[in-house]
């Protein structure tokens, strides 16, 4: 009896097992003590580095805004009169460094072990440094306010950012609960995973408003205008957001986002 050899994978059934994990939901549960659970063979026990479209771009245009502008700008502006607004630039433009960076690490991914990996560097640099950073940064212009006598909101600048920021709490809120703990805050799984999806959404709304904050606190305020010169603010202010949006959108997984 002659028995056919199994075919060779075609491109199509390559690029179908891509997108099958690529699709997976963030919550993995651990397979090891799972009844038939399949040993790992080589390529699923060492990740391969997997590249992505626009992120040399993105990091360069991260570092542009923090390092050449924002920070050069303050420090080069007699730092220690400025008081509490000091820590306003210098937290948020770090915060939204590491923001760039959370979302850079986490998506796309196409293998269970660097979705686990991005997920766990995502959480971790936007709590550990991001939260806090931005937190303190927006408490320092607030208080200094209130110390003055200053009037809130009365730009679009610190109008959104104040919008972005309680934004961002809500954000926390449906990206951890919809993860932690297998989902239960939203009542565990499949719920929890389509609260994800707007999480993800919601995630891809959120960063351009944040980026649209800095644009207008970092080209058009009096204190920027005054100690910067057009072409550092146009570079940072304007170009490199505009870099930033697209190379996230470059990376945006529509299919992940379908609510019907």
């Amino acid at each position: 009896m002659v028995v056919d050899s199994p075919a060779s994978p075609t491109k199509h059934d390559r690029v179908q097992q891509r997108a099958e994990v690529e699709y997976e939901p963030l919550v993995v549960d651990p397979i090891g003590d799972a009844p038939g659970a399949k040993t790992m063979g080589y390529e699923e026990q060492f990740a391969k580095p997997e590249g992505r479209r626009g992120d040399i771009p993105a990091f360069w245009a991260a570092v542009v805004a923090i390092g050449v502008s924002t920070w050069g700008i303050t420090f080069a502006n007699h730092p220690t009169a400025l008081g509490l607004f000091f820590f306003h630039p210098i937290l948020q433009s770090l915060a939204l460094a590491v923001f760039t960076y959370a979302i850079l690490t986490l998506q796309p991914t196409s293998q269970a072990k660097t979705k686990a990996a991005g997920l766990t560097r995502h959480q971790l640099v936007i709590l550990a440094i991001g939260v806090p950073a931005i937190s303190l940064g927006t408490f320092a212009i607030v208080y200094r306010k209130s110390l003055h006598g200053h009037a809130h909101f009365t730009t679009w600048h610190g109008t959104i950012g104040i919008v972005s920021v309680a934004w961002m709490v809500v954000q926390i809120i449906l990206g951890g609960g919809s993860v932690w703990f297998g989902g239960r805050l939203f009542g565990g799984n499949p719920r929890a995973k389509l609260v994800w999806k707007y999480h993800r959404l919601s995630g891809y709304l959120l960063f351009p408003l944040f980026l649209v904050a800095a644009h207008l606190g970092g080209a058009w305020s009096t204190w920027a205008t005054k100690g910067s010169p057009y072409v550092v603010r146009l570079l940072a202010y304007t170009i490199s957001p505009v870099v930033l949006f697209a190379a996230i959108l470059a990376r945006m997984r529509t299919s992940k986002m379908q609510f019907f």
